[in-house]
């Protein structure tokens, strides 16, 4: 199924996605908020469309999930072999903060797990893009770009912008024993695990909750970069299209 979608359409699909974020974060916009009470925009929404109909018009038709359109019961979903996870705008209050750290995320996922995926940072221009077996890269570039031979001399951790809290901070501090310093550094969305994945990061501890659609995409480079996202509890890889799409705690490195 892999070898039938050619990665330069999806990567064409997160650009106009991106595009039309960027002209709708120039503007000024409304935010409204949603019965979790996680912001929503127009550019959400607009994205989403974008996304679907691009993703539909491909000659392989596969099932979307989307963080816009997610109520599809599981009896449904544990039938699909192969499927699109799509969060239209990862990082909506980065977007609303206008900081620029937000992504368009588009995933494929066989079964249970993520073989192919696309995270651009639009206010940013970067692109990163991985397939199973075929490596990952940010801009035409192999990833990963950065190697750090010495982490008990320096440890570079990145953290959410918004979800910092005493579990993370613990956490840290018990990595701060194996390594003669530790360097923090916060980032919004995906873009956390693209750290990773192009080595400008050594961990990334989220020890709080996430939704599948937030780290589909983006686990996939990081898999292809050589690295991989655990279980932070079970130790395991984590896996996607779970009843209640939600992830366990969970360690990039």
């Amino acid at each position: 199924m892999v070898d039938l979608i050619d990665i330069r359409d999806i990567i064409t699909i997160a650009e106009q996605a991106g595009q039309a974020i960027i002209e709708i974060y120039q503007q000024e916009f409304e935010v409204i908020y949603k019965d979790d009470n996680s912001p929503l925009t127009k550019a959400d929404k607009v994205a989403n469309d974008i996304i679907t109909d691009g993703l539909n018009a491909l000659s392989v038709k596969l099932p979307i999930l989307s963080e816009e359109g997610k109520e599809i019961p599981f009896e449904e979903r544990k039938e699909w072999e192969y499927f699109w996870m799509v969060d239209p705008l990862d990082g909506t209050k980065e977007f609303i903060k206008k900081n620029g750290e937000f992504t368009v995320n588009i995933a494929l996922i066989h079964i249970d797990t993520p073989v192919l995926g696309v995270v651009y940072a639009p206010a940013l221009d970067d692109m990163y893009w991985a397939v199973q077996g075929k490596g990952a890269f940010k801009d035409g570039k192999k990833l990963p770009l950065y190697i750090n031979e010495h982490p008990e001399k320096l440890l570079r951790v990145v953290a959410s912008k918004s979800h910092l809290n005493p579990e993370t901070e613990e956490y840290i501090h018990q990595l701060a024993k194996t390594t003669e310093r530790i360097e923090c550094v916060s980032r919004g969305s995906s873009l956390k695990f693209c750290m990773i994945a192009e080595g400008s990061a050594d961990i990334y501890p989220r020890l709080a909750p996430t939704m599948e659609w937030d780290t589909a995409a983006a686990d996939t480079i990081v898999r292809e970069a050589g690295k991989a996202v655990f279980g932070y509890k079970n130790k395991q890889k984590i896996t996607y299209n779970t009843p209640d799409l939600m992830n366990d705690w969970f360690i990039v490195n």
